[in-house]
């Protein structure tokens, strides 16, 4: 299993923005085969270091991390926060 972890710390952090963004993010849940488990997360302390949402998705390969990011509906939620995110978004993907 793989588990790939992903934090966002958006433009607008107004919790209407957060919100709509977590539900952009949850939007992929069953509809991606190879994404066995979603997780969407937002941060409740709202401290300056803190990032705004966190999204824990689960892969039963790297092979299928691939697919995923590749995957149309994927690809229009990338779109999506290119646009939201403020600089980069920080990453870990790690066997589990």
């Amino acid at each position: 299993m793989l588990t790939h972890v992903v934090m966002f710390k958006l433009k607008d952090r107004s919790p209407e923005a957060i919100q709509a963004t977590a539900g952009v993010l949850k939007n992929m849940e069953g509809k991606i085969e190879v994404l066995r488990s979603i997780e969407v997360g937002i941060d409740v302390l709202r401290s300056d270091r803190s990032y705004d949402i966190v999204l824990i998705t689960k892969f039963d390969s790297k092979d299928d991390l691939s697919v995923y990011d590749n995957h149309p509906l994927h690809v229009e939620v990338k779109a999506y926060l290119k646009q939201a995110v403020d600089g980069t978004s920080v990453c870990v993907d790690f066997e589990s």
